[in-house]
């Protein structure tokens, strides 16, 4: 028995006439069979390998990006390395020419023309000196030679040697210094005012 042709099944009609039956005209061997009436190709696969290689690409701008950007903080890190090896050579120097000056080499002459031109090179690229006599004891900037008072407070009574750190970075040298430990009490301006004040009273009480 024959089974029944699907009525939803789709029916290809191929033309295979040379001659056109409307106008007569030969037909060239690429026109000679039409095009199948079937679904066309699902083109998925071209959008999927689009997909791959914009993936791809992104993956590797992003890989760049990162490897960029750890150069130049690599870079940066050896400036900074190199900066800090210099000043830190040129310390000693800089402990010669604080001693000339205090002793008033450096007023005039071309010494005070090399220790200013030093000077000025250093602070460049960044060298700061630290460590005055009233500052807060900090100890992981001041190295305490020497240490008087009972107090609590206490603060950079004598500078022997410099500090140095490079700009807002880790310290190059610590100052040498003395400290000394303070009691803690009022102001001493406002000891002196009072004190003053007192004195005044006493004047007019004695005027009177």
């Amino acid at each position: 028995m024959t089974q029944a042709n699907d009525p939803h099944e789709p029916v290809t009609i191929t033309d295979k006439r040379r001659v056109d039956p409307d106008t007569g005209a030969v037909r060239d061997n690429a026109d000679s069979a039409s095009a199948p009436n079937g679904p066309t190709p699902d083109p998925a696969p071209e959008n999927d390998e689009a997909a791959e290689l914009k993936a791809t690409l992104q993956r590797v701008k992003a890989e760049y990006d990162n490897y960029r950007k750890r150069a130049v903080r690599q870079e940066q890190a050896a400036s900074e390395r190199g900066k800090a090896f210099a000043a830190t050579q040129l310390l000693p120097v800089l402990d010669d020419l604080e001693r000339a000056r205090r002793h008033g080499d450096l007023e005039s002459g071309p010494l005070k023309s090399v220790a200013d031109k030093l000077t000025g090179a250093l602070q460049a690229i960044g060298l700061v000196a630290y460590g005055v006599e009233g500052d807060p004891f900090d100890p992981s900037l001041h190295e305490a030679v020497q240490h008087d008072g009972d107090g609590t407070n206490p603060v950079i009574g004598t500078v022997m040697r410099q500090g140095y750190r490079l700009g807002d970075g880790p310290v190059l040298r610590h100052a040498m210094v003395g400290v000394v430990d303070s009691v803690d009490g009022p102001d001493t301006n406002d000891v002196s005012d009072a004190q003053n004040a007192s004195n005044g009273n006493e004047n007019s009480q004695s005027d009177q």
